[in-house]
């Protein structure tokens, strides 16, 4: 056996002392505090719910863990998704990249754990587009996804 192998000296780190300092990924508020809601609110103003689906997709709070953030833009995703009209959704959901697809399902789903007045009938319509545009493989990476909206 060589000298290299029979040293011991790697067993010097004692392993049950570091096993409970595991810390988890997400940083301290390292993300952005969300969209720029003056600005979604010309777009909505202006009819251009389009323009204000990929603004305020664009932006998410998804590394933060300040709460009232997220709120903040789930609340203005949520008015992105009730002003636009049903036959408009197919057409602002070609317009979003693969992650702004992935963005959207992670606040349908939202919408979906926090239902009120008449959302789950627009989210359902938002689902089936989405869905049918992103795949199968869109509900999948939300849901394995540790990142919230």
């Amino acid at each position: 056996m060589s000298k290299a192998s029979a040293s011991t000296k790697f067993r010097v780190v004692d392993v049950d002392a570091l096993e409970n300092q595991f810390e988890d990924e997400q940083g301290e508020d390292v993300g952005s505090s969300g969209p720029d809601e003056g600005e979604v609110n010309s777009l909505l103003a202006s009819k251009k719910n389009c323009d204000a689906l990929k603004i305020v997709l664009a932006d998410p709070p998804l590394q933060t863990k300040n709460k009232a953030a997220k709120d903040k833009a789930f609340q203005l995703v949520m008015r992105v998704l009730n002003a636009t009209k049903a036959n408009e959704i197919e057409q602002a959901i070609k317009g979003l990249d693969n992650r702004g697809v992935d963005i959207l399902m992670k606040y349908i789903y939202r919408g979906f754990s926090e239902p009120s007045d008449n959302n789950c009938a627009i989210l359902l319509s938002w689902h089936e587009k989405a869905t049918a545009i992103g795949g199968l493989g869109c509900i999948v990476r939300v849901l394995a996804d540790r990142k919230t909206v």
